[in-house]
């Protein structure tokens, strides 16, 4: 299932659910733990985990972009800035489990939407798939589906 997009009054939100049978220690070292992070999102390192600390983006070119931390509560909360949008994640504990959700706060709709809607979709699918010591054949061939998802679904909520 896709995320959900809403349209607000300062962009959009996209929001993706995942229930895991796994502790949320388990689900915030995947978030947070370099060695961890490279097995779902090698060109994200964490630095300085704390409200006002950063992630790395390796833009693959010898250049790194800088994310800043803006919301951090240990195993709970981990919201930073992506470009000009949002990302967070919350943890919350369930019975047996976490649900993880993933909440990106989007400024405008642009071509390059899409495809990162699909880049976390697979992303969160790893995690889960790594949680459960699975691994992920094709993520190329799995963003392909999902990114025609999202495309569709980004043209149709710009016409609401």
């Amino acid at each position: 299932m896709i995320a959900s997009l809403k349209k607000e009054s300062n962009g959009y939100t996209a929001r993706f659910e995942r229930m895991l049978n796994h502790s949320r220690e388990e689900v915030w070292a995947m978030l947070t733990d370099n060695n961890q992070l490279k097995k779902w999102f090698p060109e994200l390192q964490a630095e300085e985990l704390k409200n006002g600390g950063k992630f790395k983006f390796d833009m693959g070119d010898g250049s790194y972009e800088e994310m800043k931390i803006i919301g951090f509560e240990e195993h709970a909360i981990l919201e930073y800035t992506w470009g000009k949008d949002i990302v967070r994640f919350e943890l919350n504990e369930i019975k047996g489990g976490t649900e993880l959700n993933l909440i990106e706060k989007i400024s405008e709709i642009t071509d390059h939407t899409p495809r990162d809607l699909a880049g976390w979709h697979v992303c969160l699918d790893v995690i889960c798939r790594l949680l459960e010591g699975k691994s992920l054949d094709s993520r190329s061939e799995e963003w392909e589906t999902w990114y025609d998802e999202y495309k569709i679904a980004t043209e149709t909520i710009q016409t609401k």
